[in-house]
């Protein structure tokens, strides 16, 4: 994923600018970069690895020296920026959200018209954002590019481009991720998360439409491209990524968790008799909570998450550490575990390792029973629209493994929407083979419908390709 905040104020911006991408780290675990326009009219930035450390401890000491009224920065987990770019257009910085799932289709296409090169990453990717330069180097003008942009590319691009007169913000065409304004005395700020700038002493100005542009300077927000019509934000950002203090749409993620909660219970009514509801830290927790207080069983935390040292269970690049480092962070709590019947939220089944040792790691810790409660349906493609997975191959999905153990190497994409479909016999078939693979006493995943319910927004908003592979 990634987030990313920009200030345009007319005093000094630069504590605003490193506290507000501060409280995006959450989204991202690579990367982290600022820029600033500085007092002498000069590009100023900084970009360090934040894979070992938080963002505050690698960039306190830069932010000294960043002074400016200007600046954008951002968490990235993949390509390091902000990139400055010296072009026909001037000078600008320039970060990004998304990906461009077309991307080699792109690259080979701005070589062929004439472009020269590409700088290659470690690994040999190019640098996603410099593709974005590209092609916006294309047009007369910024906004022109940006417009580019959104016509060329699939997936998703959210970006914010910094000139010496100002931020232009754009949201990606179908809004499949935020972008929102805060404003102050004498000060704006575009940011990824609402609550980003709240303790900055911000209040909500606007949130941006899918495709909106603006430009936006310390005394004013002009609209150069208003929003259009049709939108597919990202339904995980409510059930995983995004902070529980933070809204969407107008929609806060901990209450719509708490709604998802509710759901899950009444479909359980009358169906089994846990003595407890738990969530797995953090991002299950709220979803547990509605669960209980809809159910009327008590929640409980029958192991803490120890954080001090492993803030984020996904950091390492390995899949076996970041399983490693998931199991090390739960801590039990005896008590709280023997002998009950234990009702367990995650967020969601991805692969499904983590989820089986967590359960494992209960019934060792002495629990009767393990049933298991996902926040959102099966997870059938892997995401095409954001940098949500690691995942190389849509194999690395439990569901798609069981799939092709019952049907093999060749799977229609009728066959897919039938495993898809929450009453159909080969979706019953694919959930019971999860829950004995899994050790789940019993396994009842989130209705997409009642998830889509629990965000109040007209489905047709919602993207939910994901699990169900409509686009």
């Amino acid at each position: 994923m990634g987030g990313l905040f920009g200030v345009a104020s007319k005093e000094d911006c630069s504590l605003d600018l490193f506290f507000g991408v501060d409280y995006h780290s959450h989204l991202g675990t690579r990367r982290g970069g600022l820029a600033v326009l500085g007092t002498d009219g000069k590009f100023l930035r900084s970009i360090h690895n934040i894979q070992n450390s938080p963002f505050r401890t690698k960039f306190e000491d830069d932010i000294g020296e960043m002074h400016g009224k200007i600046g954008i920065g951002c968490i990235s987990d993949y390509e390091p920026q902000p990139l400055l770019v010296n072009s026909h257009l001037g000078t600008f910085a320039i970060t990004t959200v998304g990906i461009v799932s077309n991307k080699d289709e792109l690259v080979k296409e701005v070589l062929d018209g004439g472009y020269t090169h590409f700088l290659e990453m470690s690994g040999g990717e190019i640098n996603q954002t410099e593709l974005i330069v590209a092609l916006i180097n294309h047009k007369k003008t910024i906004l022109e590019g940006i417009q580019y942009v959104q016509s060329k590319i699939k997936g998703s691009m959210t970006m914010l481009i910094m000139t010496k007169d100002g931020i232009y913000g754009a949201r990606d065409k179908f809004g499949r991720t935020p972008l929102q304004i805060g404003t102050k005395d004498g000060a704006f700020c575009l940011s990824f998360e609402s609550h980003a700038y709240i303790n900055l002493g911000y209040k909500d100005y606007k949130e941006l439409g899918p495709a909106e542009i603006v430009f936006v300077t310390p005394e004013k927000v002009e609209v150069l491209q208003k929003p259009q019509k049709e939108m597919k934000i990202c339904t995980f950002l409510w059930i995983y990524y995004g902070y529980p203090t933070s809204c969407y749409e107008g929609v806060n993620v901990e209450q719509m968790r708490y709604n998802c909660g509710k759901f899950l219970a009444k479909r359980d009514k009358g169906q089994i008799e846990p003595d407890c509801i738990a969530g797995v830290p953090d991002s299950g927790t709220a979803h547990a909570v509605g669960y209980a207080n809809e159910s009327g069983i008590p929640f409980t935390r029958p192991f803490i998450k120890y954080t001090p040292t492993w803030p984020r269970s996904f950091m390492p690049t390995s899949q076996d550490q970041r399983n490693l480092i998931a199991h090390m962070k739960l801590i039990p709590v005896q008590q709280l575990i023997k002998g009950k019947k234990i009702l367990l939220i995650d967020d969601s089944i991805v692969r499904g390792t983590q989820l089986r040792e967590t359960t494992d790691f209960l019934y060792e810790s002495g629990a009767k029973e393990v049933h298991v409660r996902p926040a959102c349906p099966p997870i059938m493609f892997g995401c095409k629209y954001l940098n949500f997975s690691r995942s190389k191959s849509e194999l690395d999905l439990i569901t798609r493994r069981i799939i092709k153990q019952f049907e093999g190497d060749s799977v229609s994409d009728e066959t897919i929407k039938e495993y898809c479909n929450p009453d159909s016999p080969k979706y019953e078939a694919m959930l019971e083979e999860i829950r004995k693979q899994l050790h789940f006493t019993t396994l009842r995943y989130h209705r997409l419908d009642d998830m889509l319910d629990s965000t109040g927004l007209e489905h047709c908003k919602l993207c939910t390709y994901c699990w169900d592979g409509k686009e």
